[in-house]
This record gives structure tokens, C-alpha cells and sequence, in this order.
């Protein structure tokens, strides 16, 4: 009898995902370097944790804002040329920012600006970045491509922070110029990607869902309906950031995630910023606080090896819920240890599982999200999980300067705890399942 296995397809022998996959990793170099070096630069800039801070919590602010547009822009134009102009622009500004510190202008302002520009360049064109990756990968694959995405950031992990710390011990020129260099990369390899496609259109130009709205006969004047139609197919970003939002709220298989992730990731990015910028301030040097880095993305590395075995026997809610309860318990053995070695240990006990818990949450969302809304419900989602972030270097800064590292430690381990909580009690993040019925599964909610 003949056999009629379809065989898996193979990410290795996909040229435009290693092509993409090139583009992406390039990108997300730049921004760990800018990431890991931005708050340490306005540290010693002025010596203050709370303007530290606020440099931050601005820069989050404006990538959650234009990250909504962002997805509107995804979804609306072809999403591989979006990334050529993200990283063109990226380029830019990179350039401006080495040009600032050769001559020494880095002042608190300047940073303030610089962060802005960057943060609303991560937020107009990310998403297209990510949303394209469905137009790449095939669906059957897509458990495995985000496994390897995560393997890729736990590598970034583990080179950024010291990557970062040694080119800040030469100058906060070398930063900026590493950038350009990532983002020049990030732009080839996007042009080759987009040449590489037979032809590339804008995903939602005939599928946009409030073009075609039904006609109601006499409830309409013949002389209405072309003004009326005109009017429904113009492009309207408000409308289709709501279309984003409530596509998203409709779906009981994923809304229950989003408010565990905005109150999980406040909790532990305000633990981490807490971390370094109390290291700093015991004079620790910009290469040992790279270097605490260092055992994280070891584990995040050593974590995304097993995801996808994970996620492909495991019920992708039992790994998310187990994967957040190790992180919080971790974040909780932050707060009586000040050795950097300690703290590196710890923090990689608290990312171990996060490849997992990210390879199930994106996987399933990307195979679960139809191409046409993939963009504004992409940018949603982030938004939703990174509403609460802006608040995570006040949290540090200003709790550092009046509370102590401690008490600013146990706050950010009780966020994640009541995150822990909220998943373990949500039945619709529990009912996911395994990867092999990530389809199946899917296809309930989207005909309802």
C-alpha cells in the first residue's frame, strides 16, 4: 500500500525564511544593543535613576501607541516592503545617534528624543515584519519556526549583553554604529527577500472586512448606495485599529492570555530593571551588567532547544501556566542576592521556559489569525501585553530612589504572582492544546 505521508516541510531548505530569519536577527540586534545600552548611557548621563527611568517609560509609551498603527500599516500595504523602509529608516537614525555621541551631546534630552524615534520606528514596522512571516511559512511549520525564533532571540540574549557592555566600554559612538551596521544587513537581506517573491501585494487590498457591507434594498436610497460604499472602503485607521481589538476580544481561545501578559510582563521587567539599574548604582561596570546577561540566554538558549518538544506533546496551556510559575518563583529568589554571579544564575532560572511559553502563545496565535487580520491583530495583542511596561522603569526608577531595592523587588514578584493566578484560573488559556490540534482547535472559535 502506498503511503501518502505528506512529508514536513522543511524550514532549512526555505530560503526566504532563512532570508527572513536573517533580516529579523539583524534587526533585533540593534535593538538589544540600543535596549541593553539606553538606560546605563542615561545613568551616567545624570546620575539619577528616576530621569533614567523616564526616558524609558516615554520610549515604551510611543512604540505601544504607533504599534497600533503599525498593524494598520501591516495590514493595509505589502508587509516585506515595510520592512525595507523600517530598517532604512533604522539606519538613519542609528547614524544620528553615533553622530550625537562623537560630539558629546548626549544630554538627558537628546536621549529623550533619540529613544522616541527609535520607539515609534519599532512600532510603524515591526509588525509587518512579524505578520510576514505567515506569507512565508506554511502553517504546518509554524510551531517549529517559532521555536527556532526563539532559539535566535535566546542567542541574542546571550551575545547582547556583552556585545553591548564591550562596545559601551569604548564609547557610546560604538553602539550607534553597531546599529547601523545591523540595520544596513537588515535591509539587504529584506530587499532580497522582496525580490525573491513572485509578486507581493497588500494582504488586506481585497479582503479588507468592512469593504463589502451587504445592502439593505429599501432601507437605502438608490442614490445612496455608491456614496455609502465609497465611504465604507475608505481608509479609516480608527476603524481598522477597532477591527484589530474587536476580532481579538472575540475570541475566547486568546483574550483570556492578554491580561496575564500585561500584568506578567510589568512584573518582571520592572524586577529586571530594578536589577541593573541597582547594579549601576553600586558601581558595577557596563560589562558586568552585560555579563549577568550572559547565564539567561544561556538557558533561553538551552530552552528553545526543548520548546518545540514541548509544545508538540505538552497542552500549550499547561506549558505557559508552568513556564510563568518557574519565572515568578525565580523572581522572588532575586530579592535577598546582590552578587552579579547569584543574580545571573537566578535570572536563568527564571527564562528557562520562556522559549516554550513564547513558541506556544505566538504559534498558536499566528495559525489561529487569518493573513488579512494578522496585522491589527498582531499590533493589539502587543499593545495589550505591553500596556502596562511604560509603568516598569517608573516602577524601578522611582522605587529605588524611594523604596528601596527590596521593596521594589517583592512589588514587581507580587505582579507576576497575581499573573500566575489570573492564567491558572482562565479556562480558555488552559484548554489549549498540544500543537497537532492547534488548527482544529482554532477552527471552532473562528466559526462561531
Amino acid at each position: 500500500m502506498t503511503s501518502t505521508t505528506t512529508p514536513a516541510h522543511s524550514l532549512a531548505r526555505n530560503g526566504r525564511y532563512i532570508t527572513w530569519l536573517a533580516s529579523d536577527t539583524a534587526k533585533g540586534l540593534a535593538s538589544a544593543l540600543f535596549s541593553f545600552a539606553i538606560p546605563l548611557i542615561a545613568l551616567f548621563a545624570t546620575d539619577d535613576p528616576a530621569q533614567a527611568g523616564v526616558i524609558s517609560a516615554v520610549g515604551m509609551t510611543i512604540r505601544t501607541l504607533t504599534t497600533l498603527y503599525g498593524g494598520v500599516l501591516a495590514d493595509r500595504h505589502a508587509r516585506i516592503r515595510m520592512m525595507v523602509t523600517g530598517s532604512v529608516v533604522g539606519v538613519a537614525l542609528s547614524v544620528a545617534f553615533t553622530a550625537l555621541a562623537l560630539t558629546d551631546a548626549l544630554t538627558f534630552v537628546a536621549l529623550l528624543v533619540i529613544e522616541i524615534l527609535l520607539a515609534a520606528r519599532t512600532g510603524l514596522f515591526d509588525v509587518a515584519g512579524e505578520s510576514a512571516l505567515k506569507e512565508i511559512v506554511p502553517g504546518d511549520a509554524m510551531g517549529r519556526a517559532q521555536g527556532a525564533n526563539q532559539g535566535r532571540d535566546a542567542v541574542l540574549q546571550l551575545a547582547g549583553g556583552p556585545l553591548g557592555g564591550a562596545l559601551l566600554a569604548a564609547g557610546a559612538w560604538a553602539i550607534g554604529a553597531a546599529m547601523a551596521v545591523c540595520h544596513v544587513v537588515a535591509a539587504a537581506t529584506a530587499w532580497m527577500l522582496q525580490r525573491s517573491a513572485p509578486h507581493e501585494a497588500a494582504p488586506s487590498a481585497e479582503t479588507e472586512p468592512d469593504a463589502a457591507i451587504p445592502e439593505t434594498g429599501a432601507a437605502i436610497l438608490e442614490t445612496g448606495v455608491a456614496a455609502a460604499a465609497t465611504t465604507a472602503a475608505k481608509p479609516n485607521a480608527r476603524r481598522e485599529i477597532a477591527e484589530g481589538f474587536r476580532w481579538l476580544f472575540s475570541r475566547a481561545d486568546l483574550r483570556g492570555v492578554l491580561f496575564v501578559a500585561t500584568i506578567i510582563n510589568l512584573g518582571f521587567s520592572a524586577a529586571l530593571t530594578t536589577v541593573m539599574y541597582a547594579l549601576q548604582q553600586q558601581g558595577h561596570s557596563p560589562l558586568t551588567i552585560g555579563l549577568l546577561g550572559t547565564g539567561a540566554g544561556v538557558a533561553m538558549l538551552l530552552g528553545a532547544l526543548v520548546a518545540p518538544l514541548l509544545v508538540s506533546r505538552i497542552r500549550a496551556g499547561a506549558v505557559i501556566i508552568g513556564g510563568l510559575a518557574v519565572s515568578t518563583i525565580a523572581i522572588f529568589g532575586l530579592i535577598p542576592f546582590r552578587s552579579p554571579l547569584l543574580l545571573g544564575l537566578i535570572l536563568a532560572a527564571a527564562v528557562v521556559f520562556i522559549p516554550a511559553v513564547n513558541a506556544a502563545l505566538m504559534g498558536y496565535f499566528m495559525v489561529a489569525t487569518p493573513t488579512e487580520m494578522l496585522g491589527r491583530a498582531n499590533s493589539a495583542a502587543a499593545v495589550l501585553g505591553m500596556g502596562a511596561m511604560p509603568l516598569a522603569p517608573l516602577v524601578a526608577g522611582i522605587g529605588l530612589s524611594f523604596i528601596g531595592r527590596e521593596t521594589t523587588l517583592v512589588v514587581g514578584a507580587a505582579l507576576c504572582a497575581i499573573a500566575v493566578l489570573l492564567a491558572v484560573s482562565n479556562a480558555g488559556l488552559r484548554a489549549l492544546p498540544a500543537e497537532s490540534a492547534w488548527a482544529t482547535h482554532a477552527a471552532q472559535f473562528a466559526s462561531r
